[in-house]
């Protein structure tokens, strides 16, 4: 196994890691963004944005590539179709970031510091059609993809606070939205249901789940095939749109060791995105936060670069001046460099 010494890797390549990676480098610290496919993320799966601050309607895969290009000529280094298996902080305090490379095989990527931007991955219906529509009807996100679906018709599967809430939220643009639970009654809140009942513009389809995502000849979704688990009687509803939130999981599993994170497993972090391991940061959606948008990904890249940067310089400072050998103090020292305040560029 080939090992490469680096100040900043960052993981995934997604808004997050390429916004880290393009202030990391404009820091001048030696980056690297290890990245499973191609840059992007969840861009990547979605056909057209409109809520990019400057782009009114943007591809999803062109974002991606602006985003990838733009930290390239600033410097980082992106080692695409590489898989990270493990990030361990050693005793001596620094990283050892363990991944397969489809170039350069096995690489152990040593740092005193890693920016975790895996993301997270919404969880699937498996049903058919599903994949094959996604982007072309199918989303798993209201607020990205909501506004495409102007007076028409949209389902809705689950029955959480996100499902209750995005049903609410959809029928802003939609002329009609139907929530398909596969249970008698709801989990989501008392006051989200109460909203929910109240507006005329939602119906809700109790005991039934989805069976197919159905398509026309464009390629696009036109309907959903669903079944009443009491009757088994299925059925097809028209409609152009199914939004799925039935769970979405923070891709953590690539931290090695204990992090405090909360009920649902995102890692938590303070407000220079640290996690409670010293020297390791979180950004996008792998964190505990209120939403999970393009743009607060992109704060949260840039936030953790710049702490990193300043993590590592107060490293430094204290070899430098003598603070002796032990780990906690240079993590004291360098913790105290970040929380002393941040740049303006």
């Amino acid at each position: 196994m080939s090992e490469k010494n680096y100040d900043v890797v960052i993981v995934g390549a997604g808004p997050a890691g390429m916004t880290a990676a393009l202030y990391a480098a404009r820091a001048l610290v030696k980056t690297v963004v290890l990245e499973r496919g191609e840059p992007g993320g969840e861009l990547l799966n979605t056909e057209y944005l409109e809520n990019f601050i400057s782009y009114p309607k943007v591809l999803g895969r062109e974002l991606a590539d602006k985003f990838a290009e733009h930290a390239k000529q600033a410097g980082a280094e992106i080692h695409t179709y590489t898989t990270v298996d493990r990030v361990t902080r050693r005793a001596d305090g620094m990283f050892e970031t363990v991944a397969e490379s489809f170039m350069d095989g096995a690489v152990t990527y040593v740092s005193p510091t890693v920016i975790v931007t895996a993301g997270g991955t919404p969880v699937k219906l498996n049903i058919p059609g599903e994949l094959e529509y996604a982007g072309k009807g199918v989303s798993y996100c209201a607020v990205c993809d909501g506004g495409f679906f102007k007076e028409h018709h949209v389902v809705v599967v689950g029955g959480g606070d996100a499902a209750v809430e995005e049903s609410d939220y959809l029928s802003r643009y939609a002329s009609k939205v139907t929530l398909v639970h596969r249970r008698d009654e709801l989990r989501a809140s008392k006051v989200l249901q109460q909203r929910l009942f109240a507006n005329p513009k939602v119906e809700v389809v109790w005991n039934t789940v989805a069976e197919e995502v159905l398509g026309d000849e464009n390629g696009l979704m036109h309907g959903l095939r669903v079944r009443d688990v009491l009757t088994n009687e299925e059925r097809v509803i028209d409609a152009t749109g199914l939004f799925v939130f039935i769970g979405f999981r923070p891709n953590t599993g690539v931290i090695d060791g204990h992090y405090e994170h909360d009920a649902m497993g995102y890692v938590l972090t303070d407000n220079t995105m640290m996690s409670s391991i010293p020297g390791l940061f979180v950004a996008g959606d792998m964190r505990a936060q209120l939403t999970r948008q393009v743009t607060t990904a992109a704060g949260d890249g840039t936030t953790a670069a710049i702490a990193a940067e300043k993590y590592i310089v107060g490293l430094r400072e204290a070899q430098q001046h003598g603070a002796g050998t032990n780990t906690a103090t240079f993590e004291a020292v360098a913790s105290a460099k970040v929380e002393a305040g941040g740049y303006a560029h």
